[in-house]
């Protein structure tokens, strides 16, 4: 179980990094890495969590939450593909 908290500590500062790495950018393409690098990171903590506590249902609420970041992250990219398309045409 110590290896596992070890696990879920090493996930946390992983997330702050990346946190980081969101504000700092410097493209929006930066930014949306680092968000969908935090969502992957929190599956694998509450699968991680879901362990040590004992419930195997989290392994389903993280493989839901792993889908929604997926899609998040696509419904994004496409959004700011869209806008600078836009952008570039009206100048």
């Amino acid at each position: 179980a110590v290896m596992f908290l070890a696990a879920a500590a090493a996930l946390i500062a992983a997330m702050v990094l990346a946190l980081a790495r969101a504000f700092a950018g410097p493209t929006v393409y930066d930014r949306i890495l680092a968000v969908n690098q935090i969502g992957t990171q929190t599956v694998l903590l509450i699968a991680v969590m879901g362990f040590i506590s004992g419930r195997p249902d989290f392994l389903d609420i993280s493989l839901l939450y792993a889908l929604i970041n997926f899609v998040a992250t696509i419904a994004v990219l496409r959004y700011v593909k869209r806008d600078r398309a836009r952008a570039d045409k009206q100048s």
